[in-house]
């Protein structure tokens, strides 16, 4: 019998592995659930059905278990490059691109037997909250398809969240698979900067980027990790650290600290995600943890210390799409100044153009040291009140959105008001910290709310152990929508 569409990648591996199923039935089911639904959620903008059941075939006819991903169907967010199916990070300008090589995060997948299925909608180049500039139209959020589902790896916690797949890959530079995971009601984990090679994925802001999964647990999550994480010889970024490998406990820690930045909480957070935090926090409490109070003060410039250093980085990697050597390119150009012009107008959606401008900007002579400087300067600051903070804390909790899923097109022509939905995200990764969101509740009109655990460089294990216990003691994980 086939697991259901809301089967773990654990379960779903284990009847793989005890002969219950085939991966050619684990494929084809996915394939059947994306066709049925996908219509409605547009979580993929492509489905490689015939290159993933040759795959599953393969795996299928092999002696043994390739790995511990073996048979079990996975998504990938269209600017993690993929050997032999499109990766157009959601842009014009990429529209026709195939890359000829795998992301080394694609590769491991492979390596460990996973097969994948489709490519997921994406805001262009990972830069959006909402999944809403993608130039692909966007993604629908499965528990009310008139909300977003978060940005900029919308589509692939739809694919999540709606059973398509158990397991994705997005991308996280401000927060882009924690709050479309909190969004959507999944778990999303963005590693410590390092612990993923960047290596195939398409650059938005590179001292921010990094590579992390979507999953209905945290354990599907963690088992992820411990496939793509690892030093890569192609990116002098990734740390030369083992893979992650955790060992679950029953319980917490003993003595196990939760810091709250409670002055953050203050204004501009909505009653029911305060409600659902609070009792998130009750429901660590019991289990054994100690609730203290930090202070993260240099918080307060998170927002704009990231969009001034993410611009300038992405003024920087997007200069090398210019119509000459791959991507879109306008035709009846007479000089290269307006094949420049014309192709980079063309190609780029409204929001990448604006921050291609901000940062050109905060780059250019006589306006580096005030703007590019001072922010990097902030940004230590930060790093160092985490630093502070987690001190005297494991682990540091917050929402992971100050608002439910708002719906489409709400918040288009207010970027001011789309950008402070990574309020609580951004902070965590401009310190270059391990963080997460699990499931932690529901609005009073059924949209999910997820709890943001961030933790000490490396210390993924602590983050993900907590939210563990916390999903085993509720849930939240098991609700699904109803497609």
């Amino acid at each position: 019998m086939i697991p259901g569409p809301f089967a773990t990648a654990l379960d779903l591996r284990d009847a793989l592995a005890r002969g219950e199923i085939t991966a050619e039935a684990a494929c084809e089911a996915a394939l059947a659930r994306i066709g049925a639904v996908d219509g409605a959620l547009h979580a993929f903008h492509t489905v490689g059905a015939q290159p993933a059941l040759a795959r599953a075939r393969a795996l299928d006819r092999a002696a043994a278990p390739v790995g511990p991903l073996h048979g079990v169907p996975v998504a990938l967010k269209d600017n993690i490059v993929t050997r032999g199916l499109p990766s157009t990070a959601g842009s014009r300008l990429l529209e026709r691109y195939v890359s000829p090589f795998d992301a080394t995060a694609a590769a491991r997948l492979d390596a460990a037997g996973a097969v994948v299925v489709g490519k997921t909608i994406c805001d262009e180049f990972a830069m959006g909250s909402s999944t809403e500039h993608s130039a692909f139209g966007p993604s629908r959020n499965p528990w009310d398809t008139t909300r977003i589902p978060g940005g900029s790896s919308g589509g692939s916690a739809v694919a999540v969240a709606a059973g398509l797949t158990p397991i994705a890959l997005g991308s996280d530079t401000g927060g882009s698979v924690r709050q479309p995971a909190a969004l959507c009601g999944v778990v999303g984990v963005k590693p410590t900067y390092g612990r993923i090679s960047r290596y195939g994925l398409i650059a938005f802001a590179s001292s921010l980027d990094q590579i992390g999964p979507l999953a209905r647990t945290v354990r599907d999550a963690a088992l992820v990790l411990e496939v793509i994480s690892g030093a890569d010889p192609h990116d002098a970024t990734a740390a030369a650290r083992p893979p992650l490998a955790i060992d679950w406990p029953e319980a917490l820690p003993r003595g196990l600290r939760i810091g709250v930045p409670r002055r953050l909480l203050d204004e501009g957070v909505a009653p029911g995600v305060r409600a659902a935090f609070d009792a998130a926090l009750a429901v660590l409490g019991d289990g054994g943890a100690a609730v203290v109070d930090v202070d993260l003060p240099h918080s307060r410039y998170a927002i704009p210390v990231y969009y001034l250093i993410a611009t300038a980085e992405a003024s920087a990697n997007l200069a090398r799409y210019d119509g000459v050597r791959y991507g879109t390119r306008a035709a009846g150009v007479r000089s290269l100044a307006e094949l420049y012009g014309r192709t980079r107008s063309a190609g780029f959606g409204a929001e990448v153009q604006r921050r291609i401008m901000l940062g050109t900007f905060v780059l250019s002579e006589g306006y580096s040291d005030a703007y590019y400087l001072k922010a990097q300067q902030v940004r230590t600051l930060i790093r160092q009140d985490f630093e502070r903070a987690l001190a005297g804390a494991d682990v540091l909790a917050l929402p992971t959105s100050p608002t439910p899923a708002f719906a489409l097109g709400e918040r288009l022509d207010d970027p001011l008001q789309m950008y402070l939905a990574d309020v609580f995200t951004v902070g965590p990764s401009l310190a270059g910290l391990p963080s997460l969101s699990v499931p932690c509740g529901f609005s009073a009109d059924g949209l999910p709310i997820g709890l943001q655990l961030t933790g000490r460089a490396w210390d993924e294990a602590t983050i993900l152990i907590a939210a563990d216990v916390y999903e085993r003691a509720t849930d939240w994980t098991r609700r699904h929508p109803d497609l």
